[in-house]
């Protein structure tokens, strides 16, 4: 069955800013959104900093008594899902809920939730807990509040592949269209991990930047002196058609989504291996019909570790060959920090907007190269080109790796 996805719709929260716009201007100025610590007083941790959302309100994306009884992670879900179906000019009216799916990815899921939870337990005892505690930590309770608000009846489920989890949502999501069980699939990513117990959880495996002093120049993917990624939180979401369904809709189509690759490392939990990344974008251009050398432009997982940068610059130089050296690699989670499992929702929304304004967003922090990654990482500054085709990448402990390719639409 020849059945083409697009994309339509696109909602982001993310700590750059509050909204499409907002966060989508903040990445081409080369604006941080990392700070300091505000949620809790984090002075008792390595890591100070993250990617905190600043100005949220959930009252203004969904009823108060919901807001009231839910944790951040489904809060910024059912908020990005609003903002992405307002961008596609969407509503899920009874005729098409059928034909509607909600494929949301998360890492951890209502960590706040949990953490409150059990202290508040050993304070007051089990006879206090809340009967919204189980709904609010579950991971598939952001696909499931966002398909019960808006109206979603079809495919509802939710990935949990650690910070690629959004991009198998995506995956997942096409292959929903592909197959005819959807014409519609509200998708993408959600991540609230901004505790103590996660960040101290992260740095007993030293895997975060302890660059306290220097928060907005802390995320410096590529760079020879990075010593670790920088947690963030929010979300992306994506609004996916099928490609007649849209167009008979008179929908504005963004870009159109080519090919999906998904690969195991089988190695290591934590450790990146070569042959899985590898393998996650051969699958994708496989899939996407094309050939390497017309990729344009890459969105990098660029999560600033030892490990990753290295692996994934390795990874893009064994499948695009030479072409690597001419292919623009920018790694937006210098500006917004890593955010877990909604990452993968972000920078394919970040790809779909390069698309569409025909602007690369850059590598910020990137003063002093590792002589291993010796690609073009579009360093401090946004640039313009004429791209046709992006790829976007998010690999996740475990050794999961996903691949997303998308086309500009003409």
């Amino acid at each position: 069955m020849d059945r083409r996805v697009v994309v339509t719709g696109i909602g982001l929260i993310t700590p750059v800013g509050i909204g499409n716009k907002a966060s989508w201007e903040g990445v081409l100025e080369g604006r941080s959104g990392v700070q300091t610590i505000e949620r809790f007083d984090p002075s008792a941790l390595k890591t100070r900093i993250a990617g905190e959302i600043k100005g949220f309100d959930p009252e203004l994306y969904m009823p108060a008594k919901e807001a009231r009884k839910t944790d951040i992670f489904i809060h910024y879900a059912v908020s990005g899902a609003k903002m992405a179906l307002e961008d596609a000019g969407l509503e899920i009216t009874d005729d098409i809920s059928e034909r509607t799916g909600t494929v949301i990815g998360t890492g951890i899921g209502g960590m706040e939730t949990y953490v409150n939870t059990v202290l508040m337990m050993e304070k007051k005892g089990p006879d206090r807990l809340s009967p919204f505690f189980i709904p609010n930590i579950i991971t598939n309770m952001a696909a499931g509040y966002v398909s019960i608000m808006y109206n979603a009846k079809g495919p509802n489920c939710a990935t949990t592949t650690a910070c690629a989890a959004s991009a198998h949502a995506i995956d997942y999501s096409t292959m929903s269209i592909r197959r005819g069980e959807a014409d519609i699939m509200i998708s993408g990513g959600t991540e609230a991990p901004l505790v103590p117990l996660t960040i101290a959880g992260f740095n007993a495996m030293r895997a975060l930047s302890t660059n306290n002093e220097d928060p907005q120049g802390a995320s410096r993917p590529f760079d020879k002196e990075r010593d670790g990624f920088i947690i963030g939180e929010g979300a992306g979401i994506l609004i996916m058609e099928e490609l007649e369904f849209a167009k008979k809709r008179g929908a504005r189509i963004y870009a159109e989504i080519l090919g999906c690759g998904m690969s195991s490392d089988a190695s290591h939990i934590t450790a990146p291996s070569l042959a899985g990344p590898v393998k996650s974008m051969k699958d994708a251009v496989k899939d996407a019909g094309i050939n390497p050398e017309e990729i344009d432009y890459i969105n990098a997982h660029g999560t600033s570790t030892q490990l990753n940068d290295a692996n994934e610059t390795a990874g893009i130089k064994e499948v695009l060959g030479d072409h690597a050296y001419k292919t623009p690699v920018s790694s937006t989670k210098s500006m917004t920090g890593h955010m877990l499992g909604a990452a993968g929702g972000v920078e394919a929304a970040f790809s779909i907007l390069a698309l569409k304004d025909g602007i690369i967003p850059p590598t910020i922090n990137l003063h002093n190269p590792d002589p291993v990654c010796d690609l073009d990482y579009v360093p401090h500054e946004a640039r313009e080109a004429s791209i046709k085709t992006v790829l976007s990448n998010s690999f996740g402990f475990g050794g999961t790796n996903g691949s997303l390719i998308f086309r500009k639409y003409e």
